[in-house]
């Protein structure tokens, strides 16, 4: 949105000067340490020099005060831009060598008046906008547009009062006062484009001619960047060897300034040169550790922005200040940087600069068409106040992994969207006859019109079976989950025409599946890109939005469960239909499908085949950006229920749509003129869909943050008005889904409480990965995780949590999230799929306290049964070789005594 109008310029804004107390009450609620604030040069001398003004004296006498009886330590910057508009007018401000001289005298009278309270002590912030902006683009104030020569003499001048300034206060003020004195500087973070040898040394002279530039004659050597001097020769003044000894080690500390106002908004592209711009602090505090021998680092300024028309909700502020600090604490912790103290930009919001009051930067909200002023703290005052009270990040103890198992009969599965089918015949199917040519082409040559007798097919010869199997029993799973093709089964979307051979390998691979003691899990139909899976007469007139779709549905599950309800006795009726593209209307119709296929199992084929079906619904976690927000939860509330209550209530709930659903289309309709009509159940109906249910299963992927403030228009969702917000924090895939384990164990409590003591599995969990994985550590650490978390939902929960698959089974079918990956016609286990396995044969997480658990069928089995049950044929054919071997041996001796007898 656009931003409220603010008041013409900068003049009042928040009003800082006629409300301190109120700012100090700010202060007070945050808990901060330390306050950063700017004397004005102009407030103090209006002419630039004497006479003083009493007034700006005993307002800055009056804050001090403030601040000493709160116990807040002041950070002071003598110039932050203003300069009196009298230097300006006689000697075109920084352009003239003058303002050294009087700079310091300026800074003489504020450490004489102030320095008995002030430890900390910033000569200027910023000086690369102040001469670039300020005298070489002319887009900062004062405004002149020098060139880069004016832009370089302004900067020489800038680091000369610096430098008088430092040796002012170590010479007559540090004895007594014993504070320290530096500059804020200013940067931004670059990385090559690609990392060549040329590229890096690119970035090396964007950093030199931004923070280098400064940086490097203060805490290095007195001079300018080498790159600096040999790319502009005669542009940049030069120093002598006394002035360089002068200006060098003229800093008590390396206080820097980093955030959205130079990263981003005041680099010019050239000075990028053709590198890429970061915002990686941690990359950045290390580079100036090792650049200028490793200084105590004091982070004067540092955030991000909101729109102008942002009140309360800041997420996006938020988001970027806990990346910013955990940045800081990293690289304090991980690459020993020397970070004493830490300032988030600021306070409350004002005026800035070039973007005026379209941006907001403030903890605290301002309107500024108020007359009073009053602060209103935003969301991320209560982030930071949080932080401040525990210093940082320590670990939650939610977050904090448990021990424990999971119950006897758990399912631990797998999931292949659809299995690999290839249903070549084997060489035993061919009834043809062949010679073999061995003296000339040295080939089988067909005989033709010549048959032998044609044998019945036997599922062995799929080796595509046997292959599947294999890799699966080395996983240790106990369920395998897979969809069948509608499509492919009845490819005109009815009984006249039926893929038999399809239809046998599938009755094949479940029978196999069985054999080695895993369940097959089957999904009638999964909507998959092409036609959503279905058949192609079906998907042509209106798929899922035609009745006579429910009809086919509910012909072609009878006709599977017919044809492989002897194997399978866990179905899915529908395997995560995607509400992001269904209407209202095809959901009404896939809801009724549904049930109907599930009363027809329930009536015709349950009490012969005793299984058990229901339908798996996607369900990512949605979390309220802001946690303190009313308004943030009222929308991820909202989400919750289009996104899983859509298709969830009317089954596991009350037989019709959410409330929340339809009291939120009827608004909309209403103010808008939208026309999305949410349709109505018949009472019939209701009770058709109500309690159409065995289990519910989900599959989880990932969590998303949604808020209410609109911030960015692109993730912005007008319909649902709902912005979408990312946690740059948060660990991400290649693909940018977010890691968030603890966001499964709040959808399970979700799920318990809004639909009851329901059974549930857990039916797909899973994250992408790239070729470049060191060790598949990002997958190892998801599984580890969120089984992790779906432990603590069964046993500090009580969530009926019965089974856990994994998303998914190879890169074949799922290139990227396989648990084996498939290189050169070969199925090779990434390490993710051992821990799984060792997750699976340890039954969860047992610890040292962990009793432990025997289940009914483990007492009476053993692991010997395993090896028998699986090869019955084996076994037969070793028996009655046996037998025939023992018959043998009898006769033998039998008929040889007799002949013995004869000869006596």
């Amino acid at each position: 949105g656009s931003a409220p109008p603010g008041p013409a310029g900068g003049d009042v804004a928040s009003d800082s000067y006629n409300n301190l107390f109120r700012d100090a009450e700010g202060l007070r609620r945050l808990g901060v340490s330390h306050y950063r604030f700017s004397l004005a040069w102009a407030r103090l001398l209006p002419n630039g020099t004497a006479p003083l003004n009493p007034a700006g004296l005993a307002h800055y006498r009056r804050l001090l005060g403030r601040l000493r009886e709160l116990g807040v330590e002041p950070v002071v910057t003598l110039y932050h831009w203003d300069l009196p508009q009298a230097l300006q007018d006689a000697f075109g401000g920084w352009a003239s060598p003058v303002l050294p001289q009087l700079f310091r005298d300026y800074a003489e009278l504020c450490f004489r008046h102030f320095g008995g309270q002030v430890r900390y002590w910033l000569t200027m912030d910023n000086p690369y906008v102040v001469a670039w902006h300020g005298y070489g683009t002319g887009r900062l104030p004062p405004g002149v547009r020098g060139g880069p020569h004016l832009g370089y003499r302004a900067a020489h001048h800038l680091l000369q009062a610096h430098a008088k300034v430092w040796h002012l206060y170590n010479d007559h003020f540090r004895p007594t006062q014993r504070g320290k004195v530096s500059i804020a500087l200013s940067s931004h973070w670059i990385k090559p484009q690609r990392m060549t040898e040329k590229n890096i040394k690119e970035c090396q002279k964007s950093l030199d001619f931004v923070l280098g530039w400064f940086a490097k004659p203060i805490f290095i050597d007195g001079d300018y960047p080498e790159s600096m001097r040999s790319n502009l020769s005669s542009l940049l003044p030069e120093f002598s060897e006394v002035e360089k000894k002068y200006i060098k080690g003229t800093a008590d500390f390396f206080a820097l300034s980093f955030g959205a106002t130079l990263s981003f908004q005041l680099l010019d592209s050239h000075m990028k040169f053709q590198q890429l711009e970061s915002i990686s602090l941690r990359q950045l505090l290390y580079w100036i550790s090792s650049e200028y021998d490793n200084p105590q680092i004091f982070i004067v300024e540092n955030s991000w922005f909101v729109s102008g028309s942002t009140k309360r909700d800041d997420a996006k502020y938020i988001y970027y200040l806990k990346k910013f600090i955990m940045e800081t604490l990293k690289a304090i912790r991980y690459d020993g940087v020397n970070v004493f103290g830490y300032t988030v930009w600021s306070l409350l919001d004002g005026f800035e600069w070039h973007r005026g009051y379209s941006i907001r930067r403030g903890l605290f909200y301002v309107d500024f068409q108020s007359h009073d002023k009053k602060l209103m703290p935003k969301s991320s005052v209560l982030f930071y106040q949080k932080l401040i009270e525990k210093n940082g990040f320590p670990p939650l103890p939610e977050n904090q992994p448990i021990e424990g198992i999971f119950p006897c009969g758990f399912a631990w599965g797998i999931v292949d969207n659809y299995i690999q089918v290839d249903t070549t015949p084997a060489q035993f199917l061919d009834s043809n006859v062949y010679v073999w040519d061995v003296h000339q082409t040295k080939k089988l040559i067909k005989v033709d019109g010549v048959f032998t007798s044609k044998r019945k097919r036997h599922c062995v010869d799929f080796a595509a079976i046997r292959l599947q199997i294999s890799l699966l029993q080395e996983m240790h799973v106990t369920h395998f989950h897979f969809s069948l093709k509608w499509s492919l089964i009845l490819p005109l979307g009815n009984l006249s025409l039926i893929n038999h051979t399809l239809v046998h390998y599938y009755q094949c691979f479940a029978s196999e599946l069985l054999r080695v003691n895993i369940t097959p899990v089957v999904a009638l139909w999964q909507p998959m890109a092409e036609n959503q899976e279905l058949p192609v007469s079906l998907a042509k007139y209106g798929a899922w939005e035609n009745p006579e779709t429910m009809q086919a549905f509910v012909e072609y599950a009878k006709f599977c469960f017919t044809s492989l309800g002897d194997h399978v006795k866990f179905w899915i009726t529908m395997n995560e239909p995607s509400v992001k593209n269904l209407t209202y209307t095809a959901g009404h119709n896939l809801l009724k499908a549904h049930a109907k296929a599930w009363h027809l199992y329930d009536k015709e084929f349950r009490r012969s085949q005793k299984g058990k079906i229901s339908i798996a619904l996607q369900a990512d976690w949605v979390e309220p950006a802001c946690p303190f927000s009313r308004n943030d939860q009222e929308v991820a509330d909202r989400i919750l229920e289009f996104d899983i209550g859509w298709l969830a209530e009317p089954i596991f709930g009350n037989g019709d749509y959410p409330q929340v659903m339809r009291g939120w289309l009827h608004r909309r309709n209403s103010v808008d003129l939208y026309n999305f009509h949410l349709p109505y159940f018949s009472e019939d109906e209701k009770k058709l869909i109500q309690g159409s249910f065995d289990f519910f299963a989900l599959s989880h992927y990932t969590t998303t943050l949604v808020g209410w403030e609109k911030e960015d228009a692109l993730k912005y969702d007008h319909y649902l008005e709902v912005q979408m917000i990312n946690d740059i924090t948060w660990l991400h895939s290649p693909n940018r889904a977010a890691v968030v384990p603890w966001g499964l164990r709040k959808l399970l409590k979700w799920v318990k409480s809004k639909y009851g003591d329901v059974p549930v599995y857990v039916m797909a969990n899973g994250i992408d990965d790239d070729q470049n994985m060191v060790h598949d550590k990002l997958r190892v650490y998801y599984i580890q995780n969120y089984i992790n978390e779906a432990l603590k939902a069964y046993t500090l929960d009580n969530v009926n949590l019965q089974g856990y698959f994994v998303y998914s089974f190879n890169d074949k079918t799922a290139p990227k999230y396989g648990l084996y990956s498939y290189v050169a016609n070969r199925f090779e286990p990434k390490p993710s799929m051992k821990h799984y396995r060792e997750i699976i044969d340890k039954n969860g997480f047992p610890g040292p306290e962990t009793p432990e658990l025997l289940c009914p069928e483990e007492i009476a089995s053993c692991s010997e049964c395993h090896f028998f049950r699986t090869r019955k044929s084996l076994l037969a054919f070793i028996s009655f070789i046996f037998v025939a071997f023992i018959v043998t041996i009898f006769f033998i001796t039998y008929y040889s005594k007799r002949v013995e007898r004869r000869y006596k």
